[in-house]
């Protein structure tokens, strides 16, 4: 037998509440995911495989945390370096430019992985400019761009961070494509903990997009990738 409501109409109001509040999370959800959308949809067609990666005169690493030795790559940061390594030597690419943070929690940022390129990967020192102040994605295609005078590159993360950072540059005028780094310890887990984590950070990228800020630390112009492609 079919529900009837009281003579005061209680479940058919109760239905009325739970249908507006699924209908306002739902919305609230599809807006939360438009900065995510943007990037993704953004970057389609300029991210690439390491195999099936284009040529372009500069390759931009992105840092990441350091090993706990301070010295050596972390793991995820390893598997970048020897994918830059491996564009380099198969002649996809001329400069290796090594973004980070100089003074982050976990180390240097560009010191270990100009090390780690030069020391256990043999690309030649000549090869590798060092940026200290990528202190984040933005920072890194802004300073790119505004120091080091870079306007073409191949940049170079992990699978769930490389739509947002191809976004991120070619919205600040760089001709970017994405290549994807190794990651040999991917599994599954730490695959969606990281995806979810970009989700969220999509909405920061999208409001430093749209107020064009400048990155936290201003330098002048530095001319060591055009020096290090001229040798």
């Amino acid at each position: 037998m079919s529900e009837s409501p009281d003579t005061d109409g209680r479940p058919n109001r109760w239905r009325r509440r739970l249908a507006r509040t699924a209908a306002l999370g739902l919305a609230g959800l599809l807006l939360a995911s438009v900065p995510w959308l943007w990037t993704t949809i953004a970057a389609r067609g300029h991210v690439y495989d390491e195999a099936d990666a284009p040529a372009a005169d500069v390759v931009i690493v992105l840092g990441t945390s350091v090993a706990t030795d301070r010295r050596q790559p972390g793991d995820r940061l390893t598997g970048r370096l020897e994918t830059a390594a491996e564009l380099v030597g198969s002649g996809r690419a001329r400069v290796v430019l090594v973004s980070g943070d100089g003074g982050g929690s976990s180390g240097d940022e560009p010191t270990v992985m100009t090390s780690y390129l030069t020391e256990r990967l043999g690309v030649d020192p000549r090869r590798v400019v060092a940026d200290p102040y990528g202190l984040d994605t933005y920072d890194t295609c802004a300073r790119a761009r505004d120091v080091y005078g870079v306007d073409r590159a191949l940049i170079v993360t992990q699978s769930y961070h490389v739509s947002r950072a191809v976004t991120l540059c070619r919205h600040l005028g760089l001709d970017v494509d994405g290549v994807i780094a190794r990651c040999a310890d991917c599994g599954f887990t730490l695959l969606a903990e990281k995806s979810v984590r970009d989700y969220f950070a999509s909405g920061k990228a999208a409001w430093d997009a749209i107020r064009r800020r400048p990155p936290a630390v201003r330098s002048p112009a530095d001319p060591a990738v055009q020096d290090a492609l001229s040798r």
